[in-house]
């Protein structure tokens, strides 16, 4: 069912996002504690140090009138230019990216992309992407349009923009996580890509307008590249980078990282080999390779009708497991986590006996699937 939310209550969780001090964990952590967003604002100054973590200079930020005024002049932002504000409690924010714990409380968006798309690939990399990178990157994207794949990457110079405007080529949408607000395009040598991108997929920033451009944001917004994908491609890559750091990110949220091997004397493989020796990313040569590892090949779904129920005597929560799984062809164990509302332990407890019986299959990635 879609998720509705007044004008007033967007404006609280845009707030939230904006109190100094506050990161999106501790932001989560508060609506948790209190309810709501609105519910954090309307409390009492003495309530709110009641709170765990909350002292005199938080509560006083909490309760600046201020900060409910500037979210305020954000609300006529992005209505003026027809920007999406998405808090993380509504159904249309990626679910994905919901599953981080340290995803935006508000995610910014502009264009016409699904973000919950069935196949979402992240595309990094250097730079200064050499003659094989572009290659490479064209390979890859080409390869993915018959899985009618979005793909991520970051409007940056080298591999991102090659990422980009080869997804446009072969006709994918494709998503721009920008380091910046939607008030602006940077680098601005990209600013008719953008206008591309938002007509075939998004633009998406955690940023309110107005926010100055720092080098540091560039940094975090990768974690959001590699939550909004099912596995990250690192296409090149020198010792030190970006797209180093977004794989870093991949591997914390599990999701499965992908390199590009190259000469161990070339400058801008050597990022990517590394990450292949230390086994935080697997070998890729061609699309092939990670349609195996995502088991993107066996992506044909089922119509056989299924009695499992009638077969073994289920439990409940069993019951609920093949009912979700009977939806889709295969689910990452995370999904079939947040979509039964049953604790990580539990899910695997019962797919792990679901399994002994026979009546679900395990996968290379945590993919589940009915047998």
């Amino acid at each position: 069912m879609a998720f509705f939310m007044s004008t007033d209550q967007l404006a609280y969780y845009i707030a939230l996002g904006q109190i100094p001090g506050v990161g999106n964990i501790i932001a989560k952590n508060l609506v948790a504690y209190v309810g709501s967003a609105e519910g954090i604002f309307r409390e009492k100054r003495q309530n709110l140090l009641k709170i765990p973590k909350v002292g005199p200079v938080l509560a006083d930020a909490i309760c600046n009138a201020q900060t409910l005024e500037r979210a305020r002049e954000e609300m006529e932002f992005i209505a003026k230019n027809n920007i999406s504000a998405i808090p993380y409690t509504s159904d249309a924010y990626p679910y994905r990216l919901k599953e981080c714990e340290d995803a935006p409380v508000v995610l910014f968006t502009k264009g016409n992309g699904e973000l919950n798309a069935k196949k979402s690939v992240a595309i990094v990399g250097t730079r200064n992407a050499t003659s094989y990178g572009k290659e490479m990157c064209k390979i890859l994207v080409q390869g993915l349009k018959k899985h009618d794949a979005i793909v991520v990457s970051g409007l940056a110079f080298g591999v991102d923009i090659y990422s980009h405007r080869f997804a446009l080529e072969n006709e994918l949408q494709t998503v721009a996580v920008l380091g910046h607000a939607l008030d602006t395009v940077y680098p601005a040598e990209h600013r008719q890509t953008a206008q591309q991108i938002e007509q075939h997929g998004a633009l998406v920033s955690e940023y309110c307008s107005k926010t100055p451009i720092d080098k540091s944001n560039f940094v975090t917004r990768n974690r959001i590249i590699a939550g909004l994908a099912d596995g990250v491609v690192i296409v090149e890559s020198g010792e030190k980078g970006g797209a180093l750091i977004t794989a870093e990110y991949a591997n914390s949220y599990n999701r499965d990282v992908f390199a590009f091997p190259g000469k161990s004397t070339d400058k801008y493989s050597r990022g990517c080999n590394n990450l292949i020796k230390k086994n935080k990313a697997a070998l890729i040569e061609s699309v092939e390779d990670l349609e195996y590892m995502l088991n993107w090949q066996l992506d044909q779904p089922d119509k056989t009708p299924r009695q499992a129920n009638l077969l073994f005597d289920l439990s409940p929560e069993e019951s609920l497991i093949m009912e979700t799984l009977s939806k889709e062809s295969m689910l990452n164990i995370d999904i079939i986590s947040l979509r039964c509302n049953l604790p990580m332990s539990r899910i695997s407890t019962l797919l792990l006996n679901l399994e002994f019986n026979g009546l679900v299959k395990n996968h290379p990635g945590k993919l589940y699937s009915r047998t």
